[in-house]
């Protein structure tokens, strides 16, 4: 029944706390772990902790998997401004891409940027005896995506938190990308580092895992880059047999006029497919978020709310 489905009831007890909240407050919390390591236990403490967490080619040798996606929330202590922008980045991003694509697809979107980019370092620098942190590289990922959905939709940035920019976010995402090519052909691919320290390697691996996902999990269009569409994966509801196959996908509701040749059973069993309708709609949402839904869909769900608040 829709009313034990306590997401289709006014008086059920909503969210409180999206994976972005939590994504953010484990990057702060690292973040403040990193701090109290380094400045109140000691530099041996504090290079522990790093080594434990942080991504480099000597850990990732000695079996340390997990720093594939810890060193994203460790963040470098020298410039405050580092955590906060990247913070800041997922909390704006993850406010438009959540409601989109769901909390399972955003974390695996945002931890596939993650991985994907630290690869990509590790490939670049693996004899360079160094050290990756930050969440850069899935804000990158989340970003391309974004920009990929929205390539025309004008955005306003505060440059040095003072000046508004209006930009569209596909020339955000070239002119971003563009620094870290240079900044990956001429100062890390030659061993001299990125400039002012940015990883450009994570960076690009970053965007990568976005295009992909867009491409291949998201939208099974290939005709530009902001185009939409439903998703290539296939959802459970489509691997499902119908309890109750009908010859038309058209479902009515309190139909008013009933026809002497009907059978008597008909308005039970028109129901009984809404409901089963709007139990396959629910689950698709489940697993692709309410933007995967199309027009119909919407409509379905709409009216069979309006009956359930009937009764």
């Amino acid at each position: 029944m829709l009313s034990d489905r306590t997401y289709m009831r006014d008086d059920y007890p909503r969210q409180t706390t999206s994976v972005v909240t939590w994504l953010i407050c484990t990057i702060v919390a690292g973040f403040i772990l990193q701090n109290v390591a380094w400045r109140w236990l000691g530099d041996a403490p504090g290079r522990s902790f790093d080594n434990l967490l942080a991504l480099s080619a000597s850990g990732l040798a000695t079996g340390k998997i997990w720093t594939l996606l810890t060193y994203s929330i460790l963040h470098s202590m020298s410039s405050f401004l580092h955590v906060v922008f990247n913070a800041l980045w997922i909390f704006l991003l993850g406010r438009e891409l959540l409601p989109l694509l769901g909390s399972k697809r955003f974390l695996w979107l945002y931890g596939g940027g993650v991985v994907g980019g630290g690869i990509l370092w590790l490939t670049v620098n693996w004899n360079a005896h160094s050290m990756l942190v930050g969440a850069s590289a899935g804000v990158c990922a989340l970003l391309m995506v974004f920009a990929a959905i929205n390539p025309n939709r004008p955005i306003t940035l505060l440059l040095f938190f003072i000046v508004p920019v209006t930009i569209r976010p596909k020339w955000l995402v070239i002119f971003i990308g563009g620094f870290d090519l240079l900044g990956f052909l001429f100062y890390e691919m030659v061993g001299s580092g990125g400039i002012g320290g940015v990883a450009h390697s994570a960076h690009l691996g970053g965007f990568a895992i976005g295009w992909l996902f867009f491409r291949f999990v998201h939208s099974g269009n290939w005709s530009g880059f902001g185009s939409g569409g439903t998703s290539m994966e296939m959802p459970r509801w489509i691997k499902r047999a119908p309890k109750h196959p009908t010859a038309s996908g058209n479902y009515q509701v309190n139909v008013g006029t009933k026809s002497a040749s009907a059978p008597a059973s008909r308005p039970a069993s028109r129901h009984v497919d809404l409901r089963d309708e709007v139990d396959r709609i629910l689950d698709k949402i489940n697993v692709s978020g309410f933007g995967a839904l199309t027009d119909e869909e919407k409509r379905i769900l709409d009216r069979a709310k309006d009956q359930m608040n009937r009764r």
